[in-house]
């Protein structure tokens, strides 16, 4: 489910602030961005996500600064291959001037300042911030699925709405079938020519035939179940997203059976209706866990 958190933290020589954002993702897959003084803390921060969130991408945003007097400390090697360099350029250029202390200052790698172990105060602190901007997810995230479940309830409940009308037209088919296949002998018959009558039992029973092969009743109980199912589902406050995801293609295999065993136009542009309601379903349920 797509969020935003942010949370802080501070102590007396540090502060913290931890941004998340999350997109739709089927599996949990965290990223970290933070300074490399914080790569001991990469196991603590991902255990500590994965607590909370089940599915999605989170990028994760660690801004950690010190606070107190900063000790730096210098390389000299690379000092003293830079003022050599710039020695041999005097000498073979025959220019004047000495090095400048400004210049060396911005040399890439001449002066960083001094690594220091994490403190107890500080790793709390961090994760102190980490747990306030995942409660701030928590919120947005609470409210968005307040939205998304209102919204995935319309589609249920069209859905539910074609379902009759595929059952009126299914009630109707062993009588269209009879008819139809009654027409259709009988203009053989004729273009033949020669007079002959149609066997009342013979008719009965291709027409049961018939009626058996495009017989979608199950499939209807089917349906309404699922769609139970995924109404019931949606009220469950644990991890549901893989449960919809199941329900939804349970829902679209009936929907192609019921496509695939009758030509009624009145079914057809039911059974394509629902399809393409449970397509926009399935697209709203990647953001639930």
């Amino acid at each position: 489910m797509t969020g935003f958190g942010r949370g802080n933290a501070a102590g007396d020589n540090f502060s913290a602030a931890v941004e998340i954002k999350t997109v739709n993702n089927r599996f949990l897959d965290v990223h970290l961005r933070m300074g490399q003084e914080l790569s001991s803390l990469e196991v603590i921060i991902k255990r500590r996500i994965a607590a909370r969130l089940s599915r999605g991408r989170v990028d994760v945003n660690i801004m950690f600064e010190r606070s107190g007097e900063s000790t730096y400390e210098l390389d000299r090697t690379v000092i003293a291959r830079y003022l050599s360099a710039l020695r041999t350029i005097q000498k073979e250029f025959d220019l004047q001037g000495e090095p400048d202390i400004t210049s060396l200052v911005r040399l890439p790698g001449a002066m960083q300042p001094m690594r220091e172990e994490l403190d107890e105060n500080m790793i709390a602190g961090i994760t102190l911030a980490l747990d306030n901007a995942l409660e701030d997810l928590a919120t947005m995230r609470a409210n968005e699925a307040q939205a998304l479940s209102a919204e995935m309830r319309m589609r249920i409940a069209k859905i539910e709405a074609e379902v009759p009308i595929i059952e009126a037209a299914a009630g109707t088919l062993v009588e269209a079938y009879r008819a139809r296949l009654q027409k259709r002998i009988g203009e053989l018959l004729a273009r033949s020519g020669q007079p002959a009558e149609i066997d009342p039992g013979r008719l009965a029973q291709e027409v049961a035939f018939l009626a058996d092969k495009s017989d979608i009743s199950e499939e209807i109980v089917r349906l309404r179940s699922h769609l139970d199912q995924f109404r019931e589902t949606l009220e469950h406050p644990t991890e549901i997203g893989k449960r919809l995801d199941f329900l939804l293609q349970e829902l679209n295999r009936e929907a192609n059976t019921v496509l695939s065993k009758s030509t009624d136009i009145n079914i057809k542009d039911a059974g394509l209706v629902i399809k393409a309601e449970i397509e926009k379903l399935r697209e709203q349920v990647q953001n639930v866990e």
